[in-house]
């Protein structure tokens, strides 16, 4: 897919939890490009004097009616924190589409699975499988009710199941212990905390479903280049996550 380096308009901040801002950004030139579920977009941090690279964050959704990008961001650092305390009408520099996307054919059932601010890339998964037909169950953990990001969101495209840690909301546990877990589906799409991540990939081949897994590794530079990201994995040796990622089957990784 092309690329490009592309200024955005801030139109609209709401903090969605305690940790995380979801950021709506509409193209300046009002050309919105084609972008897949899964992959991820370079933000360049312009109100912090200490942060020089830019920060890759997923994207969360494309709203083609109102023109918008969305980026779910949790405040982790000095950087993360710039761009969510940037003011509506603020201009945002873009590198995007990056990475490649979750597999989006439609069919057969679905469930995506998210723990924190890994929920973010399966909104617009759900959204596209949804509209081709695809039977949709999204399996959203937190540690707690405070800690749930956009559930009335998640609930428009698919069956919303929850995990708490602290049992707030929705079962008590991981999301590897919820009942969800026990029924059949044709294909498991993840993202989240590394632990949580190989959890499910461990559930997944025990019962011979497919899934696929998104990778968060460090990214500095997003296509290839510096080299912050590589995995090693089963076919290729050492990858770059952002430019063969970051999603993965879980067959291609040593896990």
């Amino acid at each position: 897919m092309t690329k490009y380096i592309k200024d955005f308009i801030l139109v609209d901040r709401q903090q969605v939890t305690t940790a995380c801002h979801l950021l709506k950004l509409r193209p300046e030139d009002g050309i919105m490009p084609a972008m897949l579920p899964g992959q991820f977009v370079q933000v360049e941090v312009k109100h912090s004097k200490s942060t020089f690279l830019r920060r890759p964050i997923s994207i969360n959704f494309v709203d083609t009616a109102d023109n918008t990008l969305w980026l779910l961001v949790r405040c982790a650092g000095e950087g993360t924190t710039a761009l969510v305390e940037s003011a509506v009408g603020d201009k945002m520099n873009l590198v995007l589409p990056l990475g490649n996307g979750f597999n989006a054919t439609p069919g057969g059932n679905r469930l995506l699975i998210g723990g924190g601010v890994g929920v973010a890339p399966l909104l617009y998964l759900g959204k596209q499988l949804r509209d081709s037909g695809t039977d949709v169950t999204f399996l959203l953990g937190a540690r707690s009710d405070a800690d749930l990001a956009m559930i009335e969101e998640f609930e428009k495209y698919g069956t919303v199941c929850i995990s708490t840690e602290d049992g707030t909301r929705g079962e008590k546990g991981f999301v590897t212990m919820h009942t969800m877990m026990n029924k059949r589906f044709d294909l498991i799409q993840c993202c989240g905390p590394m632990p949580m991540m190989k959890a499910v990939a461990r559930k997944a081949k025990e019962t011979g479903t497919p899934c696929e897994v998104s990778l968060e590794n460090l990214m500095a530079c997003g296509i290839g280049a510096c080299l912050c990201c590589v995995e090693d994995t089963t076919d290729s040796g050492n990858v770059c996550v952002c430019k063969e990622g970051p999603v993965f089957n879980i067959n291609r990784l040593k896990w």
